[in-house]
């Protein structure tokens, strides 16, 4: 029974269920949905005024009443009942078939506990998933770059997403060797924040913090650095403010952060098999995930670590493209699959 749970076409779909995106990848038409995992709930009445990018842009515009919750954090829910209320509008929002229960992947952080993996499946189920699948974040973006996990061969993946950073070394269609941090972009954010109160009296909010990092962030000094006009609130006089931050002031607040991940990726190597060592310094490491975009990171990596970098051609969609493929797939696939019957 289990080969023929997929057989009915179009309907099956994979989460990518991210601390700062969610993205829905459904059998045959691909990724149809990438929006912030946010929901606006109105604290009076229980209700969810807003899921997605109408959410998002109430983070820090909405009166008291209103509260723009993110349901996860460092990759695992920390608000059950939020957490599936946002599963089930974005599965009614790409289902076409409303009668049916559709099969769903849920992608989780390759850290997490049976505790915290059982909670993604019962909010999948809860959702309306009619089966409910979890596969670890790393294997499903090394599947979504392409990589040979299925062969004897060593392959190396570096997701960086909003609250983990997971390193991966697979062979086999297996994780030989993991290192799962709770670090990923959200934390850059937040030093971001911190360093412009410490060194400029500037209070910024977290999407200002978020844009920073997009614009002028960086891993490694490059050339023609640019640099950036940030508004926020004068912690001395409580007026508007505009200064001009430099990429090399976000470079010194997000270090910390960043060299976390970079250590992360050297212990990872440090365990790696002999044979699977050699394999890597052939094929290199792919890293992926949003915080990929981050400027001149695969350079920085590539410095500390004496090998061969890429960027994922798609970074942002490899882990639920991925995922997408194992639907796709199944026969070839469903080993690396995690279930729990309901």
């Amino acid at each position: 029974m289990a080969d023929s749970m997929f057989t009915v076409a179009g309907q099956d779909m994979a989460v990518d269920l991210g601390t700062a995106n969610t993205l829905v990848y459904v059998r045959n038409r691909g990724v149809v949905l990438n929006e912030p995992s946010v929901v606006a709930i109105n604290t009076f009445t229980n209700e969810a005024l807003a899921v997605g990018m109408d959410a998002k842009r109430m983070i820090g515009r909405t009166p008291s009443y209103i509260q723009a919750i993110r349901p996860l954090r460092d990759g695992v829910i920390n608000h059950f009942d939020v957490a599936e209320r946002m599963l089930r509008y974005f599965i009614d929002k790409v289902h076409r078939r409303r009668w049916s229960k559709p099969r769903i992947v849920v992608c989780v952080p390759s850290g997490i506990t049976g505790v915290e993996r059982r909670a993604v499946e019962e909010a999948a189920y809860q959702a309306g998933a009619r089966r409910a699948y979890t596969i670890d974040e790393p294997m499903a973006a090394a599947i979504g770059c392409g990589m040979p996990v299925s062969e004897p061969k060593g392959s190396m993946v570096v997701d960086i997403g909003g609250g983990t950073t997971e390193v991966a070394v697979i062979a086999l269609g297996g994780i030989v060797v993991s290192k799962s941090i709770r670090v990923g972009g959200d934390e850059m954010d937040g030093r971001i924040i911190e360093w412009v109160k410490k060194e400029h009296n500037l209070l910024l909010g977290p999407r200002t913090a978020e844009q920073i990092k997009m614009m002028i962030g960086s891993a490694y000094p490059f050339n023609d650095e640019p640099g950036a006009e940030v508004c926020g609130r004068d912690l001395m006089s409580g007026l508007p403010k505009t200064i001009l931050l430099t990429a090399a002031e976000v470079r010194n607040a997000i270090e910390e952060t960043v060299s976390a991940i970079v250590d992360a990726v050297r212990v990872t190597l440090d365990n790696t098999p002999p044979e699977l060592a050699a394999d890597l310094m052939e094929l290199g490491i792919v890293i992926t995930g949003g915080g990929a975009l981050l400027q001149v990171l695969d350079q920085r990596i590539a410095y500390e670590t004496g090998m061969l970098v890429k960027i994922a051609e798609r970074p942002l969609q490899s882990v639920v493209i991925g995922s997408g493929r194992c639907l796709e797939q199944y026969e070839v696939l469903h080993p690396v699959l995690a279930s729990t019957s309901h």
